[in-house]
């Protein structure tokens, strides 16, 4: 079994069966019990078992299962496949993370007749690799992959909500890595979160709308196609905040939305800021977390001279290699939460992957309100490696800027 013939069998079947025609290839090729891959629901506190396509039941909620203290969940966090041998001849479970670029898109899980070898685990590796890029691929095409996230039914402005979301969660590059996390409150606040990495340069945005429900998720809609608009269009930061705000004036019936704009040179790490009324991002530098106070300039549509746009500071921000930024939103300060300490929790959790960082930020949150939240509560975390950082590990993550032996992969770097 090659990956070049996993890749092509998944291309020749239909956009729903393409990981069922993979996992019965690995099945018969190892002669494995069951062969089944499952995806890590929106909270990214859960997977959900994907069956066969003719088996998803659409019409009701997927089920859940927890990842707290499972395998599944060590598997996640560590991104290395697990072994576990149950003794006395019974089947040997694998588990191997289905990942791209840090964005932790499921698990492959196998039961195998026997311990496998080292051959055994290249090819389980290798497939797990495949899966990711073949749901990347199909998820444009089909409600399956959706539908296998959501364990709980999404309400209109949920909906939008997500629409909003950039389609990875995480990336990771050589220079950085970086994660968002979004718990919407039971009446959507009309936050959002994005990133984009371009040639010379990686752009995060945070943003709040007011209000609630679909009227904040529209809000947000245009503030973000406003942002997205400039951006590509080649904008640098000042422009960028100045459509939004224009966006807004127009069309946002005299709503409002908060937002935090970053873009850091990935040549030399120069790093501007914007920030429209937004609650303080958190560094942490060597162990100690310190709040950045800029300049704060008016929310997104606040003008008090709707005929005359507000002039939007960019301003400079010491980032340095070592560092990670921590952007939020005020549900993450909300009250139920006064006795958390944010800045504590960020010391705590610096040695996990900012993806598994941001989500512990914001359960954190969630368990402080007992599952209630007043505002949606979202969290980006970017750890910034520096400049001198040029090439990773595709599959580690490891950086191969200095390295003098070849991976154990042997694959090219990418990022």
């Amino acid at each position: 079994m090659t990956l070049a013939g996993a890749l092509e069998a998944a291309e020749a079947a239909a956009p729903v069966e393409s990981l069922d025609v993979v996992a019965r290839m690995l099945k018969e090729h190892l002669g494995a019990a069951s062969v089944s891959f499952l995806i890590t629901d929106f909270t990214g506190s859960s997977v959900v078992r994907l069956g066969a396509a003719g088996s998803v039941e659409t019409d009701e909620p997927a089920r859940r299962i927890s990842l707290r203290g499972t395998l599944y969940d060590d598997v996640i966090r560590s991104q290395r496949p697990r072994v576990e041998d149950g003794g006395g001849g019974r089947l040997v479970r694998v588990v191997a993370p289905v990942t791209n670029r840090g964005d932790a898109i499921g698990l492959l899980e196998l039961f195998l007749p026997a311990v496998p070898g080292v051959e055994v685990m290249r090819e389980i590796g290798e497939t797990a690799h495949a899966l990711a890029y073949i749901v990347i691929a199909n998820r444009s095409h089909t409600d399956v992959y959706q539908w296998g996230r959501r364990t709980t039914p999404l309400s209109l402005a949920a909906e939008i909500q997500h629409r909003l979301l950039p389609a990875s969660l995480a990336c990771e590059a050589a220079q950085f890595a970086v994660a968002g996390a979004l718990e919407p409150a039971e009446h959507v606040g009309g936050d959002t979160f994005d990133y984009v990495i371009d040639r010379d340069t990686v752009q995060l945005s945070v943003t709040d709308a007011m209000g609630h429900d679909v009227d904040a998720a529209l809000l947000a809609t245009l503030v973000v196609g406003a942002l997205r608009r400039a951006r590509r269009a080649g904008a640098g930061l000042a422009e960028q905040a100045h459509q939004a705000d224009q966006a807004m004036r127009e069309h946002g019936r005299q709503g409002y939305v908060t937002g935090q704009l970053l873009r850091i040179s990935l040549l030399d790490g120069r790093t501007e800021f914007v920030n429209a009324g937004h609650p303080w991002p958190l560094r942490m530098r060597n162990g100690e977390v310190q709040e950045i106070v800029p300049r704060v300039d008016l929310p997104f549509g606040l003008s008090p001279h709707a005929a005359r746009a507000h002039i939007y500071r960019v301003q400079s921000l010491d980032l340095r290699p070592g560092d990670r930024l921590v952007m939020l939103t005020d549900g993450m300060l909300e009250r139920n939460a006064e006795n958390l300490d944010l800045s504590d929790l960020i010391v705590r959790t610096r040695e996990l992957h900012p993806r598994e960082a941001a989500r512990t930020l914001v359960g954190a949150v969630v368990d402080a309100g007992r599952g209630h939240l007043d505002d949606d509560a979202t969290v980006m975390c970017l750890d910034w490696h520096g400049v001198a950082h040029t090439q990773r590990d595709a599959a580690t993550g490891a950086d191969l800027t200095d390295a003098s032996e070849p991976s154990r992969t042997e694959r090219p770097a990418a990022g």
